[in-house]
């Protein structure tokens, strides 16, 4: 089977899933959701013409007055009596203006005695300090689209907009398999020959902030048929994801346990590193992806695939990770056939490769903060060549 290039096997994987439809979800919970429809406005914001300061406002034509203040606007009120010729109104941040105003004479510019308004400083233009209505947005308008995520500033907008509960996409559930005789519970003593397992925690702390449930299998030992009793308990998920015994070695059974239990391959090997041995297919209406058990391969991978994956089936528009620019600090090496998914920290410098790119140097890995991709074939890169990377502040 030959490698797959890594655009073909996401394009390929993604194809594999549909979103999982939409539900309605209050407002305060929607944070870190994807949107299932596009949100109308139901309301006009500004409701009104209102005003940005305090002051007082008046027709710019007239200043600098005198004025006589008539009236007063505070936020909450309704439009207050329209001003005839040579009135004004004191007026408070976010009140509405009457009918006739056009500006805003801000107090610290304004001379007042009794209720005489003169203006201390000209000029004042017509518009001044105002937030005319629908300036924000007018009822009918699309506010936000399908496909995008909900943050601070978009859940803001909705509410402004006059929703309380929003379309987003449901969440996947995520089955998680740790696989491999030598593994013993995180924090559980570790005798000789064993090791502590740790993808599963690394990818539910990958997952953590993205709409998903995490079902967590447990570790599983290299057999077949508890690794076959496995992948039948985790068909209840959306998701199943193991780590480990996916390369070609005699305990690496992941490959047949899964064909076992009625799934099916749809693509393995892929042309990066680390993480070549990836695989994915279907079991049931379950996705499956078989990431390497080294953890930088399960880790970049996980990137590469499974969070795109989770994000494509909770309804992102485009849950491919985003890609940035940088400089090179230091060089490179050519490449070979495979793409590099170099680990790296960016200084002041540029871009810097960690010192360690083995598969299992964890210390390494933890001290990077993004990914530099680099093809199959590329030549040597020298200090202040610029370089693909993808940032890890996901």
């Amino acid at each position: 089977m030959s490698l797959l290039p890594v655009a073909e096997a996401q394009r390929r994987l993604l194809s594999l899933a549909a979103p999982k439809g939409e539900t309605m979800v209050a407002v305060p919970d929607c944070a870190g959701r994807w949107l299932a429809r596009d949100i109308p406005a139901l309301r006009d914001q500004p409701w009104a013409d209102l005003s940005a300061m305090d002051g007082y406002a008046v027709r710019a034509a007239e200043a600098p007055g005198p004025w006589r203040v008539t009236a007063e606007s505070s936020a909450g009120d309704i439009a207050p009596p329209p001003l005839a010729p040579g009135e004004a109104c004191r007026i408070f941040t976010g009140a509405p203006l009457p009918h006739g105003a056009d500006a805003i004479l801000i107090q610290e510019n304004a001379a007042r005695e009794g209720n005489q308004l003169r203006a201390s400083a000209d000029p004042l233009p017509t518009g001044r300090h105002v937030r005319a209505a629908a300036s924000d947005f007018s009822r009918g308008a699309t506010l936000l689209t399908a496909g995008s995520r909900l943050g601070a500033a978009q859940v803001a907008l909705a509410v402004l907009g006059g929703h309380g509960a929003l379309p987003v996409g449901r969440r996947p559930r995520v089955a998680l398999l740790s696989t491999g005789n030598e593994l013993v519970p995180p924090g559980a003593p570790v005798p000789p020959g064993a090791l502590p397992s740790s993808n599963a925690p690394m990818l539910a702390a990958l997952l953590a902030s993205l709409p998903c449930e995490i079902i967590d299998i447990g570790i599983v030992p290299d057999a077949m048929e508890p690794l076959n009793a496995a992948f039948v308990r985790a068909r209840e998920a959306d998701i199943i994801v193991s780590t480990g015994g996916a390369s070609v070695g005699d305990h690496d059974l992941v490959r047949p346990a899964f064909t076992a239990a009625g799934g099916t391959l749809d693509f393995w090997k892929i042309r990066m590193r680390p993480g070549k041995p990836l695989m994915a297919g279907q079991i049931g209406e379950a996705i499956f992806l078989g990431l390497p058990g080294n953890p930088v391969s399960a880790f970049v991978t996980a990137i590469l695939f499974l969070l795109p994956l989770v994000r494509h089936m909770a309804g992102a528009g485009a849950p491919l990770p985003r890609t940035d620019q940088a400089v090179l600090a230091t060089g490179l090496p050519a490449t070979g056939e495979r793409d590099d998914y170099l680990r790296a920290w960016r200084g002041d410098e540029g871009v810097v490769s960690v010192t360690s790119q083995d598969s299992a140097a964890t210390a390494a890995m933890a001290s990077a903060d993004c990914l530099i991709l680099r093809a199959g074939g590329s030549p040597a890169a020298a200090p202040g060549d610029r370089v693909t990377i993808l940032p890890l502040d996901l």
